[in-house]
């Protein structure tokens, strides 16, 4: 299998979602970028069980084929290389990877794309649009709130209920809460989930300074964000978030204003 990309544009999109990878994971395939071509179309996945990030790019190909490329190798390679169109050839027997530039050649060592895990599918799902400034405000208005203490795994994330009049962040570890509620977002099917702060973080880190449209689609096991090129997936949390309601005042006479 062989492509041609740009080397700056390739990077653009790996920086995007190099984030979900880490390092010495408990299923060491997931130290790699896997790399999918179908029709021309490169689809860059990492994943770390816990959340996946997807990104696309369009390449010169002549051949579809995939292949796990080591992700921390390829972006340091990457960097070091000028704007240029870089070709990537594969040798489907060995895994090698080796990649042409105007600089050089450079050799790594790729894995069979087989072993890395599958992408979990949102089946049946519930589905809204917010934009990203919305995203962005609500997860820096409630993550800082969220519990660390694994032993109360529902507090580890931001708690998200939608109704037909508004959609309600909800963050606490115990000692704060905080509640963030937006009316220029709302669903015709009321529905609840937990997003973990750690897919929270990630989501953050990738939204684009632009303020485009987000696709949100949940069912009872994952949540899916689209926007841009960017896809991501994780896992929700499966337990049920305090009853935060009650805790709130509802007829309390002490109001303080203070400057920002």
């Amino acid at each position: 299998m062989k492509f041609i990309v740009s080397s700056s544009a390739l990077l653009k999109q790996l920086s995007a979602i190099n984030g979900v990878v880490t390092t010495n994971p408990v299923v060491p395939i997931l130290e790699n970028f896997l790399f999918e071509i179908k029709d021309s179309m490169l689809t860059i996945t990492a994943s770390d069980l816990q959340t996946s990030m997807i990104t696309e790019i369009h390449v010169e190909a002549k051949e579809d084929g995939n292949i796990a490329v080591p992700a921390r190798i390829l972006i340091d390679t990457l960097k070091n290389l000028p704007e240029q169109p870089v070709t990537f050839s594969i040798d489907h027997d060995t895994y090698a990877v080796e990649i042409s530039s105007d600089n050089g050649r450079y050799r790594l060592a790729g894995e069979n794309a087989t072993d890395f895990p599958k992408i979990p599918t949102v089946n049946n799902p519930t589905s809204v649009d917010m934009s990203t400034e919305v995203l962005a405000s609500a997860i820096s208005n409630t993550i800082f709130a969220t519990s660390s203490d694994e032993l109360r795994p529902a507090m580890t994330g931001v708690y998200i209920n939608l109704s037909d009049t508004n959609t309600t962040f909800v963050a606490t570890d115990g000692h704060r809460l905080v509640r963030y509620r937006r009316v220029d977002v709302a669903s015709s099917s009321p529905a609840s989930l937990i997003i973990p702060r750690k897919a929270l973080n990630l989501l953050k880190s990738t939204l684009p300074s632009e303020n485009i449209s987000v696709t949100v689609e949940f069912n009872q096991s994952n949540a899916y964000f689209k926007f841009g090129q960017i896809k991501m997936i994780c896992r929700l949390i499966d337990e049920r978030f305090p009853d935060y309601e009650n805790v709130i005042p509802v007829d309390n006479p002490n109001i303080m204003t203070i400057d920002r």
